[in-house]
């Protein structure tokens, strides 16, 4: 990849919707858009340097973002690290680890700030402006698929965490990553991967941009395949499109992009710690082998920013349709003795959008400040949503089917003031209203609910001080929960009375926090945190989604350290601890089954050592508890990746990955839960169920480019 160019200036600026220096948002990207990115006119005068590169793997320098815990991972990072899926891009956010229970083509555990966030909640994420969760979702609320990610087409991810941006709204209480695409590639790429081991594994790539009148056309084709380990194969499979025009210049610059992805796939679930123990079935062998799914996600989105006399005005709109199939099965005979416990969950998903924002900079008496206005909406339609009894993937009866008319409006406003040379401030308040209609094939859950809340938020910055900056952050945010939960008066499998959940749920949070180059060459971040729910979810084995639970606390601390040794060499070292516990009091215990405690991730880069690159990574995260009394835990899972390069010539590169380096058998995700399987008593047996961590498997790649 060419090295950014930035032009480092001593200033603070609103981007649309956020207040970062000048030289974070130039540095996001090439030379060539830097100045596209940057404001008409800033909040203070810079002082011009020359241009100098940014060898880094993150631009987390002074003065680049308004929390210790924010920053931006470069697409150097992207290139060179190696992935087993592609959702494990987010694993570039600091103390995120992300694993997988139950087949690549379902949406990816995730793990962060003392959260098991399942499959996204408390954690929003969006690609190209578009939100990827989903709200009402027949598998779980804020359900994150990134599996149609082509990491190849990553520019840049901006990650913050913590609830303290006005911009963000729903699942962003524990934080949030935006993704962005490239434009156009300096250079064409084909590739083709295979795996080395019996798994199958198998993906090609093609991607290249061209000039198209006025503008830019990129585009990219990926093809996969995958049995994985497992006894039952996998037989994952995966067609996976984009096109996306760029065009405008730097003043007022416009993108139009379309996504289209499809993949299929058996799944082997969390299996009985019980059943592997017996000789029943192995580590990678599944109690119901007809586990599994499909999924399809069309999206078609436009972007605009324009650079105007006194500010900016960014303009997003977009369009999806997604559909989901999902086949599983995690309590075996426990409820059904004679046909089984399988159950699908399917929905199909019309989502339509826009988010903008207007920002100018003026004048607070003496003060240069930036104030900025936004409004998102966002319109879900489920045709139907559903949850049925099956066997075999043969559909035996209906649980529960709605349609489901989901609607939400945020607005916010942005006030980022620059008080002395060494003091700003950036306050923001966020009110957002929620909108449910559901019609169930169950007439008592059928209604109509609407609930609003106001988010105020705070920042406050101190220097930069002898190459020291200092950070206070505050601010409420929240979820909301799954539509047909806030109007549900009759449980859809036991058919007795219940109430309706809170249809969004509070949170709080706050942090200190500083960043440091003392050391040249090395940026530290420290972050102490608190984070505070009204309500947690958590995962419920016998319906394979969440509910709400007790209101929750989770504190913690988190390091920082990205280190340019020199060219060729970058180290990495991101340490979180956190402390997770409910907050009501309960005789079963204050853990939160789950929550992960400990996480640290080391990685080393090296760039060029003549025709040579490579990289290696290693990822801890520790012992959850699995239930409410902390008598039963996992065990801590270390798995260690590793790339290894080299360049034939200009144009062609061999790349060898070698996924769990040291043959770990540790686990991606554990529960504790009641399941039954054949011969055992009506009662089931709680047991660990547990989903191993892939063996080490290698994959060899050549990309050529053109």
């Amino acid at each position: 990849m060419k090295p950014i160019r930035i032009r480092l200036a001593v200033a603070v600026t609103l981007i649309g919707t956020s207040c970062t220096s000048f030289a974070q948002e130039a540095a996001m990207r090439p030379a060539a858009a830097a100045s596209a990115a940057s404001p008409a006119s800033e909040l203070t005068a810079s002082v011009q340097l020359e241009p100098v590169n940014v060898l880094g793997n993150y631009i987390n320098s002074v003065g680049s973002s308004d929390a210790a815990s924010a920053g931006t991972v470069t697409s150097k990072l992207i290139e060179a690290r190696p992935t087993l899926r592609p959702a494990e891009v987010l694993e570039f956010v600091p103390g995120v680890i992300v694993s997988q229970h139950s087949g690549d083509g379902k949406a990816n555990q995730y793990y962060l700030r003392g959260f098991n966030l399942d499959h996204g909640t408390d954690f929003a994420t969006f690609v190209d402006g578009m939100p990827v969760n989903l709200p009402s979702n027949a598998h779980g609320q804020g359900y994150s698929d990134l599996n149609w990610l082509i990491p190849e087409l990553i520019d840049r991810i901006r990650y913050r965490k913590g609830p303290y941006y006005a911009e963000e709204g729903d699942f962003s209480s524990a934080g949030s990553a935006r993704i962005d695409l490239f434009d156009g590639l300096p250079r064409g790429i084909a590739s083709i991967g295979l795996g080395l081991d019996s798994d199958r594994y198998a993906r090609a790539l093609l991607a290249n941009s061209t000039a198209v009148g006025d503008g830019k056309l990129l585009y990219g084709i990926e093809l996969g395949h995958n049995n994985g380990p497992w006894d039952n194969p996998e037989k994952f499979h995966k067609v996976n499109g984009l096109l996306r025009y760029s065009f405008g210049g730097d003043d007022n610059h416009s993108t139009v992009t379309a996504m289209a992805y499809s993949a299929t796939w058996n799944s082997t679930d969390q299996i009985p710690l019980r059943a592997v123990e017996q000789g029943i079935i192995d580590r990678f062998g599944a109690i119901d082998p007809s586990d599994g799914g499909h999924t399809e996600r069309y999206s078609l989105s436009f972007n605009n920013t324009r650079q105007l006399a006194d500010g900016t005005f960014k303009f997003n709109a977009y369009a999806v349709r997604s559909k989901l199939d999902l086949f599983s099965d995690f309590t075996y005979f426990l409820d059904n003795p004679v046909n089984g416990d399988q159950f699908e969950q399917a929905e199909q998903r019309t989502i339509l959008g826009l988010a903008t924002s207007r920002s100018w900079n003026q004048k607070l008496g003496s003060f240069d400040t930036v104030n900025t206005l936004g409004l998102q909406i966002r319109h879900d339609r489920l045709d139907p949503v559903g949850l049925y009894s099956t066997e075999d993937r043969v559909r035996l009866s209906t649980t529960q089917e709605s349609t489901v008319r989901e609607t939400s409006v945020g607005i916010y406003g942005e006030n980022a003031t620059q008080w002395l040379p060494w003091f700003r401030s950036v306050a923001g308040l966020r009110g957002d209203r929620f909108y449910f209609d559901v019609d169930s094939s169950i007439p008592e859950n059928s209604g109509k609910r609407s609930a609003g809340l106001v988010s105020p938020k705070l920042s406050l910055i101190f220097g930069p001080w002898a190459k020291m900056e200092y950070f206070a952050n505050y601010g409420y945010s929240y979820h909301s929960n799954d539509a047909r939960g806030t109007v549900e008066t009759i449980t859809p499998k036991e058919l007795a009375p219940t109430d309706p959940v809170t249809p969004l749920v509070r949170s709080k949070g706050g942090e200190l926090g500083l960043r440091s180059e003392i050391v040249p060459g090395l940026q530290t971040s420290l972050a102490l945190w608190q984070l505070e729910l009204g309500s947690e979810l958590v995962f419920s084995g016998d319906a394979g989604d969440t509910e709400p639970s007790r209101a929750s606390r989770r504190r913690g601390v988190e390091i920082n350290n990205h280190y340019i040794v020199n060219r060729w060499l970058l180290l990495d070292a991101d340490l979180a601890f956190s402390r997770a516990r409910y907050t009501q009091f309960d005789p079963v215990g204050s853990y939160i089954p789950g929550s992960v405690n400990n996480v640290v991730s080391v990685g080393a880069t090296v760039l060029a050592m003549g025709p040579w690159f490579g990289q290696f990574q290693l990822r801890y995260f520790g012992p959850r508890p699995l239930i409410e009394d902390d008598s039963v835990q996992s065990k801590a899972t270390t798995l260690a990746y590793l790339r290894v390069g080299y360049k034939i010539n200009d144009s062609l590169k061999l790349t060898v990955d070698v996924f769990n380096l040291f043959d770990r058998k540790a686990s991606d995700i554990d529960y504790y839960y009641a399941s039954r399987l054949k011969g055992e008593s009506a009662d089931g047996v709680n047991d660990i169920h547990f989903h191993p961590v892939e063996p080490r498997s290698a994959r060899v790649t050549l990309t050529a480019n053109f």
